[in-house]
């Protein structure tokens, strides 16, 4: 088995984290590289990561997050947040980024930034936000690859009140919603759950060639 299937295999949703150990800056600035270099769709990286360190407010959080004990004791929490209502502007911006890091006319741009403003123009407020979100969890597969490489875990969740989590953290005046959290940190030993031999589906039952 390769090392990195050896790591997929290790890794594991931790239940509890040792609060007394932390990533450092020199992994955390290694996971967030990972995550900025995501695919997502047609490149526009429709969302935000905060990175929630303040311990008061984690421990606010953790109330709106169905009591789970690892938004605090986990070294580090990431809050992935999706763009509400995303347009115009955010393509703009996208298609900016692009003339400058690759050092063409942004004139040149116009054919795809008009290609993917057609795709998002007739979109739903609703679909749209929907669309956004789904991308957030291409980020998130690779946050826990990389995590996985480095042997820290992480506990990605969807148990949380989105609602609440905008109130704390201010996202609705940033134009953002929570779409997931991301406690990352170190096992606790006493995390029984990391014994439990990981279930999933036979290659024959998930995979059907055609």
């Amino acid at each position: 088995m390769s090392t990195f299937l050896e790591n997929q295999n290790w890794r594991y949703a931790t239940k509890k984290f040792d609060a007394t150990k932390t990533v450092t800056a020199e992994d955390l600035n290694t996971i967030k590289e990972a995550i900025r270099l995501s695919s997502s769709s047609f490149g526009l990286q429709p969302y935000k990561i905060f990175i929630i360190e303040n311990p008061e407010l984690r421990a606010q959080i953790k109330t709106v997050a169905w009591g789970q004990a690892q938004v605090i004791d986990a070294s580090h929490l990431l809050v992935f947040a999706s763009k509400i209502n995303i347009g115009d502007t955010e393509v703009d911006d996208y298609v900016k980024n692009t003339s400058i890091t690759r050092d063409v006319p942004v004139e040149s741009l116009n054919g795809y930034a008009n290609f993917i403003k057609g795709y998002i123009k007739p979109l739903t407020e609703d679909d749209k936000n929907v669309w956004a979100s789904k991308q957030t969890y291409l980020a998130m597969g690779n946050l826990l690859n990389v995590a996985a490489e480095l042997k820290i875990d992480v506990s990605p969740m969807e148990g949380f009140v989105p609602e609440k989590v905008n109130e704390l953290l201010g996202l609705d005046k940033l134009g953002y919603t929570a779409s997931l959290l991301a406690p990352l940190g170190y096992r606790h030993d006493e995390d029984a759950t990391q014994h439990n031999k990981k279930v999933r589906k036979s290659q024959e039952d998930l995979f059907i060639t055609i």
